[in-house]
C-alpha cells in the first residue's frame, strides 16, 4: 500500500475502533492487525496516540464542515436544516451502534493529551457555531421559537443529541434516539 493509503487505512480502522470501543480500549497493535502492518509501522504515521486522535479529529472536522455546508446549500428552512443535522447523528448510530467520534473522545477526556482536548473543544465549537447560526436564522424568520439565547440553545441541542446517542447505544435501540430527537425538534418549531 502506498503511504497515503496506509495512513488512511490506519485512520479508518482507528476511527472504527474508537467509535465502537472507546479510545482506551484499543491499541496500535489492534489497529496494525486489522490493517495488516506491523504495529511499529503505525508510529511512522502517528508517533503517539495523541497524534492519531488529532488526525482523526481534523479529518472529522473537515467531513462535518462538508456536511454542514451541504445542508446550508440544500435547505433554506431552519427546521429542515436541523432535521438534516439530526440525521447525521442518526446515521452514525445506525452503523454498528456507533457513537460519534467526538462523543467517544469526550467520554475519555480526563485521559486525553491537552492538545487533543483543545482540538476536541474546537470540534464541538464548530457544531455549536453552526447550530447557533441556524437557530438565530430560524428565530429571526419566525420558523423557530425558544427562550434561551441561540448560543445556549445550540449547546443544549448538541448536548441532548450526544446524550440521546449514548442512551440509545446503551439500550441498542435506535428508537430511543429518534424519540428524543423528534421531541427536541418539536419544541423548537414555531
Amino acid at each position: 500500500m502506498p503511504n497515503t493509503e496506509t495512513r488512511d487505512a490506519v485512520l479508518d480502522v482507528a476511527q472504527d475502533l474508537l467509535q465502537t470501543r472507546g479510545l482506551n480500549a484499543f491499541s496500535f497493535r489492534d489497529v496494525a492487525e486489522r490493517v495488516r502492518i506491523k504495529a511499529a509501522s503505525i508510529h511512522y504515521y502517528f508517533p503517539t496516540k495523541a497524534e492519531l486522535c488529532r488526525a482523526l479529529i481534523a479529518r472529522q472536522r473537515a467531513d462535518v464542515k462538508v456536511s454542514l455546508d451541504r445542508i446550508d446549500s440544500d435547505e433554506r428552512d431552519a427546521n429542515q436544516k436541523l432535521a438534516r443535522y439530526v440525521s447525521v447523528f442518526r446515521a452514525t448510530l445506525e452503523v454498528g451502534n456507533r457513537m460519534c467520534l467526538c462523543g467517544m473522545l469526550a467520554a475519555d477526556v480526563t485521559t486525553l493529551d491537552r492538545s487533543v482536548v483543545e482540538d476536541l473543544r474546537r470540534s464541538f465549537e464548530d457544531h455549536e457555531g453552526w447550530l447557533k447560526g441556524v437557530l438565530d436564522e430560524g428565530k429571526k424568520s419566525g420558523s423557530l421559537r425558544f427562550d434561551a439565547s441561540p448560543r445556549d440553545e445550540a449547546r443544549l441541542l448538541l448536548s441532548s443529541l450526544e446524550g440521546a446517542m449514548l442512551i440509545a447505544r446503551t439500550f441498542e435501540d435506535l428508537r430511543r434516539f429518534e424519540t428524543s430527537a423528534r421531541h427536541l425538534l418539536a419544541k423548537l418549531k414555531a
